[in-house]
């Protein structure tokens, strides 16, 4: 059965395969000190105009944000996120386990918003009892948001500009950061996010790759001894060539942004076609994923014909679905997709 469930069904791509076999029998030191990862690392640093970037390549999200967050903050601080951020719902309390809270505050259309945040660290201090609480040591943000929406350049500026009063580290998890950039409706590059932000990762588990992510620390504040951090969490592999090969691939003529652009163009033709259809949105999503609000009667009659997620309860009648593209989606499954609902 097609599946639009999520943006990881598929194995990767083929450019990738191809440079596997062929250097397969190369033999390459581990845990990432091989030539593929030193190309790749040098590859990502030309593309965010950074040459003093830090850059180290993880096994997977969860991994990364954990290792991160785990790494970055003192044993007394916790991190903000917006209530429906994926280290606040779907990473199975893996950031809580390191010993560091989530502080959620609500969200607007999946994002924070840079008074909000000023209003919770400025009321934590406020708080003559604040030595008895979780400072707050971090704020955490995805790009694109769990709802698929974007931050603007602005917006993205005003949550650095708060955290840079605070003295606190700005976090981009970018799992889906190239479906982002490359969205008509987005305003920044992957240059303009590095000189934003304090650290950020360029997810490839859902844009082409087996598996991987690249942590990238900007502003030569990579923590110290990261890499040994990195294995406490077991998200340091021994064969990082594997890494570095998929990402040196990756960063090759364009490829990271053309498979990007497929998939976003893909996911505004099933957004185009719902609305056509009658269907309503939860709210607008200009990169590679929408979300339908249908009734149970409407997504069980068409699930029998393709799989998509349930996401979030819209009213006592209705719930709304998730539909996910990604590098790999046919333009056919699209089309037959279109033509049942």
């Amino acid at each position: 059965m097609i599946s639009f469930v999520n943006d990881y069904s598929e194995g990767m791509h083929p450019k990738i395969i191809e440079r596997l076999v062929e250097t397969n029998m190369q033999q390459e030191p581990g845990y990432g000190f091989d030539s593929f990862t030193e190309s790749a690392k040098e590859k990502i640093r030309q593309e965010i105009d950074c040459p003093d970037a830090q850059i180290t390549f993880l096994v997977g999200g969860t991994q990364t944000n954990q290792t991160v967050i785990d790494a970055v903050l003192n044993k007394y601080e916790g991190v903000i996120a917006a209530d429906t951020g994926h280290i606040a719902v779907h990473e199975a309390g893996a950031i809580e386990k390191t010993g560091h809270k989530v502080l959620t505050i609500p969200h607007q259309n999946g994002k924070l918003v840079a008074s909000d945040v000023k209003k919770y660290i400025e009321r934590f201090y406020e708080d003559e009892n604040e030595e008895h609480m979780v400072y707050p040591g971090m704020v955490y943000i995805s790009y694109p948001t769990e709802y698929g929406t974007l931050y603007s350049k602005q917006e993205m500026k005003a949550l650095a500009d708060v955290c840079h009063e605070y003295e606190i580290p700005l976090f981009v998890d970018g799992a889906r950061l190239g479906y982002g950039l490359v969205s008509k409706e987005a305003d920044m590059t992957m240059a303009d996010l590095a000189k934003i932000c304090d650290v950020f990762y360029i997810g490839a588990t859902k844009i082409g790759a087996l598996f991987g992510e690249a942590v990238v620390f900007t502003k030569n504040n990579e923590p110290k001894h990261f890499m040994t951090q990195v294995k406490q969490h077991g998200a340091l592999l021994a064969k990082g060539r594997f890494l570095g090969l998929m990402f040196d691939t990756l960063f090759t003529d364009g490829l990271y942004y053309e498979i990007s652009r497929h998939a976003v163009e893909m996911s505004q033709r099933i957004k185009a076609g719902f609305e056509e259809k009658g269907y309503q949105l939860l709210m607008h999503s200009p990169t590679n994923q929408q979300f339908v609000v249908m009734s149970d009667e409407q997504a069980a009659k068409l699930a029998q014909k393709v799989k998509f997620a349930t996401w979030e309860r819209y009213d006592d009648e209705k719930m709304s679905y998730r539909f996910v593209t990604c590098w790999a989606t046919l333009e056919e499954n699209v089309d037959y997709l279109l033509s049942i609902i």
